[in-house]
């Protein structure tokens, strides 16, 4: 039996490229550029200065906030600018320039915790000082999603090992290479939630992942592995929720109002390393693939290598790129330069030919319906999109689209090539702007 949820559909995967392929860790850079923003939340304050000189796992900027999390150096060496540089956002962000000696001299205040002998709230300082934040994509700090409200009352956990979006193989390799650290670290998850079992999701497409992560989990005693239908958006928060407790987060609601936390697999794992070797996240498994690539692969980086190192790294490009994503090709973000930094979200870099078409060629709305079909939130997108282009934002909050999770089927699937997630994206933040500003 596998498990899923009502909506959605199976896109082509294209995982074959990468699937296979063990990975491969790098060396650090000659420079690594570490910006200020790789989180949801308060913004950082510096806490280094041009010429001071750090270590591997020393804190470069933090701040008091809770809904935040620090950034670390993942090599030793010399700050040798700290200005605005370009971040994968798009954005020109702050960012600390650290030039790397090669000796990645450890920081003093690592060191390994024992999560069986520390209380509740030393146990989220663990966690919240490693800089683990979802590692999925979403940069949402971990301490702060497994500190619900106490109304709430959580009793699932489930781990996300779904990786519905195309390309993407890093927590599948993850699984098959390291599955101790993440029984590990749901152990400690299941400590700090206060729970007796956890769940594990993953897509029937990783069969081998299934194999060895049912084992583990039997031999842990106290985690069930669900096996779930390939399907996209199969990995979304609420989507899983539902395929694998049957539970509906209600509208505007956050998954806690389901009674659910869902956290992604390579986050479990650096919760592990975490404890068990004190190291913050400095390092993360990125899938560089896409049909420009020359030798498509898994890669464990270091935070703060640019793209064009990693590319170099797969072998280059292999042909003329039409874009380049960090991320999936569904949800990613476009970049327009290979310059910016590995951070702590990316999850993925794919470098895509012009084959498969693009928003050149638009058509208008011709109402086939198929974005009504397969939203997996069960929303109208093409009358989101249209109440977005006239300006109504009025009707297009009756037609709920804040609960829009922003998957992009409604793009994949339509013929006019519009665009609609774009609209409706904008909608979005401008009703969240006007909400701010009423507050």
């Amino acid at each position: 039996m596998s498990y899923t949820f009502k909506g959605g559909m199976h896109v082509p995967d294209y995982k074959e490229l990468t699937c296979g392929k063990p990975i491969k860790k790098l060396d650090g850079d000659k420079i690594h550029i570490y910006p200020l923003q790789q989180h949801i939340g308060a913004p950082l304050e510096l806490k280094v200065a041009v010429g001071d000189n750090v270590k591997a796992g020393q804190v470069l900027a933090d701040t008091d906030a809770f809904v935040s999390t620090p950034v670390h150096s993942s090599v030793s060496g010399r700050v040798c600018d700290i200005k605005p540089y370009l971040h994968p956002s798009g954005a020109m962000v702050t960012s600390v320039f650290v030039e790397n000696d090669f000796e990645y001299t450890l920081s003093e205040d690592i060191h390994p915790y024992d999560p069986d002998s520390m209380t509740h709230d030393e146990l989220l300082a663990v966690v919240r000082n490693a800089g683990i934040v979802g590692m999925g994509g979403a940069g949402f700090p971990t301490h702060v999603k497994l500190s619900p409200p106490p109304e709430k009352k959580i009793d699932y956990l489930i781990v996300n090992g779904a990786e519905c979006e195309p390309y993407i193989t890093a927590d599948h390799r993850r699984m098959l290479e390291t599955p101790e650290l993440i029984i590990d670290g749901i152990q400690i998850v299941l400590k700090i939630l206060g729970l007796d079992c956890g769940y594990i999701g993953i897509e029937t497409n990783k069969k081998d992942a299934i194999e060895i992560m049912t084992k583990k989990a039997q031999e842990a005693g106290n985690i069930k592995v669900c096996p779930l239908k390939p399907k996209y958006p199969q990995g979304a928060e609420k989507q899983l929720i539902y395929a694998v407790s049957g539970r509906q987060v209600p509208s505007g609601g956050l998954p806690a109002d389901a009674g659910a936390i869902v956290i992604n697999i390579d986050t479990v794992s650096q919760m592990s390393l975490a404890f068990r070797k004190g190291m913050p996240l400095t390092k993360r498994i990125v899938t560089v693939s896409g049909d420009c690539i020359a030798q498509p692969g898994n890669f464990e980086v270091y935070t703060g290598v640019t793209f064009d190192y990693l590319i170099q790294a797969a072998g280059g490009f292999s042909r003329d790129v039409k874009k380049l994503i960090m991320g999936g090709p569904m949800m990613g973000i476009a970049q327009y330069s290979t310059e910016p930094p590995v951070v702590k979200t990316t999850s993925s870099l794919l470098a895509l030919s012009a084959e498969g078409g693009g928003y050149d060629d638009y058509s208008p709305c011709i109402r086939c319906g198929r974005c009504v079909d397969h939203c997996p939130m069960h929303l109208m997108p093409l009358y989101l999109s249209k109440f977005s282009l006239e300006g109504d934002l009025e009707k297009a909050e009756e037609y709920n689209i804040l609960d829009c999770i922003e998957c992009g089927l409604c793009s994949y699937l339509c013929p006019g090539k519009q665009g609609p997630l774009h609209n409706i994206r904008v909608a979005k933040q401008q009703i969240l702007e006007n909400r701010r500003k009423k507050k």
